[in-house]
């Protein structure tokens, strides 16, 4: 008995080995727009940072189903491989220091929990990775949730509980001014030089709880305390290299990337054209300028605005990035600190039409991962981008949290 199982263990193997090889050849002829499909078809992508929600709150649209307008619908979430899109609790820095403001949030996570309500079929919530993974093998779209604007906490480590709570699994500090918590990159005003002295306290209640800190937006001098106070990773769930875009502090420079790399933390490089391209840039500041001197004679709403802005435009059309200058990106983070760092945080349904030739929603996540692979990218490489090291980066927060 004991011959005749080994026999059968024996071919057993060797049709294995032969079935292995089969596929490793089939692989092997692959285009690499067949294997940029299959790759993301067959791996987890998770996406850092898509504006669903507030599209919502503007405009309403059934994304279970296809729209014509936005970025984000389960059909093209379908066809572009997209399995876990953090959906932002984006709450607007108007509405900071203001009842609206926490509000505003738990309407959007109503939001959120409507689509999965709506289409339990293609949708399910993602509070944990173990979610994350089991949808998949379910196959559902996973909707974790993160915010987009620290404001809505209202300096209450009791209401920051009930986000994570209702699901809540980061929290970008500040937006475009400077908040309670933080303060931002776009805002000159340094009230904190920092984080404030609650926003020291929330970092380390965040840490307890399981939310993931994210440095998006926030000053430099927030970002370097937030990682000091931090036990746990942290991310920048849509940010890009200041690099390629001088001066534009949003962005981070190769200081703060070996930092972050020392934090074993993750930037998720955000697609927007003003975010990766230096002519997208350019263009962007100098209307700006340009609008500004205006708007101190004239108004913001003037006219003379807004003929300004049409003439601009049509005279002066966007310089929409191109695929390879985000790829550009992420080639400056591995090189400067290694593949484990970088991940996807595109912010489609929040740049607007700004978004990149061949990148123009959630349907063209094959155009990069084709895009990495003719760079010489590892299918293994890739995996970690789509989804390794952010989902790392989660679970080492959930471990931090259990600790506590």
């Amino acid at each position: 008995m004991r011959k005749q199982s080994t026999a059968i263990l024996t071919v057993v193997s060797a049709l294995m080995l032969s079935a292995c090889n089969a596929t490793s050849t089939m692989q092997s002829n692959e285009t690499n727009a067949q294997a940029a499909k299959r790759i993301t078809q067959q791996n987890i992508i998770v996406d850092g940072h898509i504006d669903v929600p507030y599209r919502i709150q503007n405009q309403w649209v059934d994304v279970t189903k296809a729209t014509e307008s936005g970025d984000f619908d389960y059909p093209r979430a379908v066809e572009g491989g997209l399995d876990a899109p953090f959906m932002s609790i984006y709450v607007p820095a108007s509405l900071d220091n203001s009842d609206e403001s926490t509000a505003l949030a738990h309407r959007l996570i109503d939001y959120v929990e409507a689509i999965v309500g709506r289409a339990p079929d293609k949708f399910a919530l993602a509070y944990t990775v173990a979610d994350v993974e089991q949808n998949f093998k379910d196959n559902k779209i996973s909707l974790p949730m993160g915010m987009e604007n620290g404001s809505p906490v209202q300096g209450s480590l009791d209401t920051l509980r009930t986000f994570y709570e209702r699901g809540i699994r980061y929290i970008t500090l500040a937006h475009s001014q400077s908040n309670h918590i933080s303060d931002s990159s776009y805002d000159l005003r340094r009230q904190w030089k920092g984080l404030s002295p609650f926003g020291k306290e929330m970092v380390a209640e965040m840490n307890k709880l399981g939310i993931i800190v994210d440095i998006s937006h926030v000053s430099d001098a927030a970002f370097y305390q937030a990682i000091d106070i931090s036990r746990a990773p942290v991310i920048a769930s849509h940010s890009s290299l200041r690099q390629f875009t001088p001066g534009f502090e949003r962005n981070m420079d190769d200081d703060m990337l070996k930092a972050l790399a020392k934090n074993q933390g993750v930037i998720m490089i955000n697609f927007g054209s003003g975010f990766v391209s230096p002519v997208a840039r350019s263009w962007r500041d100098n209307r700006g300028k340009k609008v500004e001197e205006l708007a101190k004679v004239f108004g913001q709403d003037s006219q003379e605005v807004k003929d300004f802005i049409e003439k601009y435009n049509t005279e002066s059309p966007y310089p929409f990035a191109s695929l390879d200058i985000v790829l550009d990106h992420i080639d400056h983070v591995v090189k400067l600190v290694g593949i484990d760092y970088v991940g996807i945080g595109s912010d489609y349904d929040g740049v607007g039409d700004s978004l990149p030739i061949n990148l123009k929603d959630v349907s063209d996540f094959p155009n990069l991962v084709e895009g990495m692979l003719e760079r010489g990218y590892s299918e293994a490489d890739i995996k970690k981008v789509l989804n390794e090291n952010v989902l790392r980066v989660w679970r080492e927060v959930e471990a931090v949290a259990k600790a506590s």
